[in-house]
């Protein structure tokens, strides 16, 4: 378009330039013959007015021959005028494109390129806003366009992220209560315990297990059908105690290896038992993976706000892992050749957070060493002390 547009304008300019020459050649042409012409009239009768020595009347023909040349020298001066203008027109013609360029073409070649760009998928180049071209507002709209589309692929991309994080999460923790089971079901199978009430305990558990795969399957499937990027809550109010009593119960039934502090408080929260489980699960199910040791559970009072301590007396974490042992699938270094996805305390920790909770982690150094899981929830609103 601008190649055209200049086309345009030097071709207007030559033909303007040569239309005046034309005419200011052809009026000289004319004007120079005529002049020619009565230049010899006047010299011839001056001429003959001298010889005959009538001097008042040659004196007036010379006056007249004077005025003559100042006329023909005033038409000269217009002819130059005449060539002046026809500039003036051609250098505003010139100007005139400049404006059209630099307020239209200009613009209109930089939205041009940034279309082509944003065809790319190149969606980081900036356009910028400028009021004075007559593009201006276009170009805010197509800017903020390309900010929209950027914001939505974001959106996009975090939220397939997200779900692959969800579907990775459930998958984890139902493996969980599937080993269990199978614990379970192996240990009734080889009859290592005759005892009706040793059995009728293992086949209690293992419904219990089975119904918590049920409903982390569930999860699992509306997660896939819905729009959610996170696991729904559902809180309840409890007293905290009575629970984890039993869920340790149930959780160390074969191994034994889980101690629970006796303390005279009794906290009410208000949080997702299920998924308060979950939380005590893959703590204890990392200690007997990473640790290797029992495991010591135990709870204080923080302000308005109840601490679960899970304490192991294993090796801990390394210090340099300690900022990223939380991300999602991130294990530490002294895993060793155990199996592991590293999404056990980045589940903790979103689960803590979700309940209005927080999760601390604590390397001990000395004395019996081992890692100190401290998992805080808010004590329910109404009671402010422990019964």
């Amino acid at each position: 378009m601008k190649r055209r547009v200049l086309k345009i304008i030097i071709l207007f300019s030559l033909l303007l330039a040569a239309v005046t020459g034309l005419l200011i050649f052809n009026n000289d042409k004319k004007g120079q013959g005529e002049k020619r012409s009565e230049q010899l009239v006047d010299m011839n009768e001056i001429s003959v007015l001298m010889s005959r020595e009538n001097y008042d009347e040659a004196k007036r023909k010379i006056e007249e021959y004077a005025d003559k040349l100042r006329v023909n020298k005033t038409k000269e001066s217009s002819a130059n005028n005449e060539i002046i203008i026809c500039a003036v027109a051609i250098l505003f013609i010139i100007l005139v494109f400049i404006y059209i360029y630099f307020s239209i073409l200009r613009p209109f070649e930089k939205m041009n390129a940034y279309a082509s760009e944003i065809a790319k998928g190149n969606f980081d180049v900036p356009l910028n806003y400028d009021r004075s071209n007559y593009f201006g507002a276009y170009t805010w709209a197509f800017d903020s366009m390309r900010k929209e589309i950027t914001r939505s692929r974001k959106a996009e991309v975090e939220a397939i992220e997200n779900n692959k994080t969800v579907i990775a999460t459930l998958s984890h923790d139902i493996k969980t209560p599937i080993a269990s089971i199978r614990a379970y079901a192996e240990g009734l199978e080889a009859n290592l315990d005759k005892s009706p009430e040793r059995r009728s305990r293992y086949l209690s558990v293992m419904m219990k297990k089975c119904d918590e795969v049920t409903a982390l399957t569930n999860d699992l499937v509306l997660h896939s059908i819905s729009d959610l990027n996170m696991l729904q809550m559902k809180p309840e109010e409890f007293s905290l105690v009575p629970f984890l009593q039993q869920s340790i119960n149930e959780i160390s039934a074969e191994y034994g290896d889980v101690i629970f502090e006796k303390t005279d408080l009794s906290p009410v929260v208000y949080a997702d038992k299920k998924r308060i489980n979950q939380i005590m699960e893959n703590l204890i199910n990392n200690s007997r993976k990473y640790a290797k040791t029992d495991m010591k559970v135990s709870i204080t009072r923080k302000s308005d706000e109840v601490a679960i301590h899970f304490r192991d007396y294993g090796k801990g974490i390394p210090d340099e892992d300690m900022p990223f042992i939380t991300d999602k699938f991130y294990r530490g270094k002294n895993v060793g050749k155990e199996n592991g996805s590293g999404l056990g305390l980045y589940i903790v920790k979103y689960i803590a957070e979700k309940s209005e909770g927080n999760l601390e982690l604590i390397n001990h150094t000395s004395g019996e060493g081992g890692l100190e899981v401290i998992v805080t929830l808010p004590i329910k609103k109404s009671e402010n002390d422990f019964s």
